[in-house]
């Protein structure tokens, strides 16, 4: 297959198995998942599924205990851990249900942290977390810092932090978790226009039926294992 036709995301009989003192502890049994490029995939299940595990798997947080996973054609469970580190950053980005800012940082700084593990020069730094935090709706709140903002901006400006390295894939954990409903549609909207207008392929976690009705598609997780939803074809 070439790159253009294969899915950005292949997974092949993936297993975690975490170890609790002499205990084996299976979370994913045998996953298969393809994620094409373009994708907004939402990943439901009830609390202890495995749905964050396979999220961190995907976004190179956490290994497969076995299995295959492929993303844009690399095995990145065979990555040194410190190409690894530079795969994530190149490739990923994340986007958490508290917003991790750093409080003493601007908005604009916050954006560019991602951009320091790279050689890119200040200006070009400050020039690309512009355009993020323009693309977001607030290159007006650049200069604020993440107290002086409201719960919806501060998303929005984790979202541009997530953005401004132009990764191939958006990892998002429960992103309006901590959001009320109008502030949540808002967001959600948002990553839909980044998957419909500008191509990101996004990966979601969420108990929020109302949150996976924003993606294209949702994929249902049950006790580490895979489970078809009549409502989807």
């Amino acid at each position: 297959m070439d790159d253009a036709t294969r899915p950005l995301v292949e997974i092949r009989a993936l297993t975690k198995i975490y170890t609790r003192g002499k205990q084996l502890v299976p979370v994913l049994h045998g996953i298969d998942l393809d994620i094409p490029r373009g994708d907004f995939v939402a990943l439901m299940g009830p609390s202890g599924s495995g749905k964050t595990t396979l999220l961190n798997i995907i976004g190179g947080l956490d290994t497969p205990s076995d299995g295959r996973l492929l993303v844009n054609g690399v095995a990145i469970e065979d990555l040194p851990a410190d190409a690894l580190a530079a795969w994530r950053a190149d490739t990923v980005g994340f986007i958490f249900q508290s917003y991790n800012l750093m409080p003493v940082l601007t908005a604009q700084k916050n954006v560019e942290l991602p951009l320091l593990l790279t050689d890119m020069g200040s200006g070009e730094r400050a020039k690309r977390a512009k355009i993020a935090l323009d693309l977001v709706g607030l290159g007006d709140r650049a200069r604020h810092k993440p107290n002086e903002l409201s719960g919806g901006q501060q998303q929005r400006v984790a979202i541009a932090r997530a953005l401004v390295s132009d990764p191939l894939l958006l990892i998002c954990d429960e992103p309006t978790g901590d959001l009320d409903r109008k502030t949540a549609d808002e967001v959600l909207t948002l990553m839909q226009t980044l998957n419909r207008d500008y191509g990101k392929t996004i990966v979601m976690v969420t108990h929020d039926p109302k949150a996976a009705e924003y993606a294209r598609r949702t994929v249902h997780l049950d006790k580490g294992r895979l489970v078809d939803d009549p409502g989807h074809h």
